[in-house]
């Protein structure tokens, strides 16, 4: 083989792996996506008749593992009065896990880490929440009563 070859053998093996890499990273950019509009879909059933509901904002991710660096994504906001409770994906990859989202509870200019919410965690493929301090990603399952647990600074 000659050392053409060989260097052209080893450029479409590197294009192979970067292509990957990308389309990758575009399916865990849209399974993100998805997950959150579930997760707001799952807020949405859960504050059914409690006159609440989930507000959508659009917000940038920085990470640079991913092509272009930046992608945008739903953050979920839930609001009384003044106060609100922000979930906002922080980033897709990172600290063993895929897709992050942290929630903050903000009461004019102060704002509470309350956790993150992971999409996926090791062999976990539902949303995890971690309280803060937390040194684990692996923290307890996602359900009603973490979120109502959550909202509940909503509620002077």
């Amino acid at each position: 083989m000659s050392v053409k070859s060989q260097f052209l053998e080893k450029l479409q093996i590197r294009q192979s792996a970067l292509a990957s890499s990308v389309s990758k990273s575009q399916a865990d950019i849209a399974e993100f996506r998805l997950r959150m509009t579930q997760l707001q879909e799952q807020m949405d059933a859960w504050l059914v008749s409690t006159g609440l509901n989930v507000e959508t904002l659009s917000t940038s991710v920085m990470d640079l593992l991913v092509e272009g660096g930046a992608f945008d994504i739903a953050a979920l906001v839930l609001r009384i009065d003044d106060r609100s409770v922000k979930f906002v994906p922080v980033f897709l990859y990172g600290q063993g896990v895929t897709g992050c989202v942290e929630a903050n509870f903000h009461n004019g200019g102060l704002v509470t880490p309350l956790g993150r919410l992971f999409m996926r965690s090791g062999t976990m493929n539902k949303w995890t929440f971690t309280p803060p301090g937390a040194l684990s990603t692996s923290g307890q399952g996602f359900d009603e009563n973490t979120f109502f647990g959550l909202i509940l600074a909503l509620l002077p």
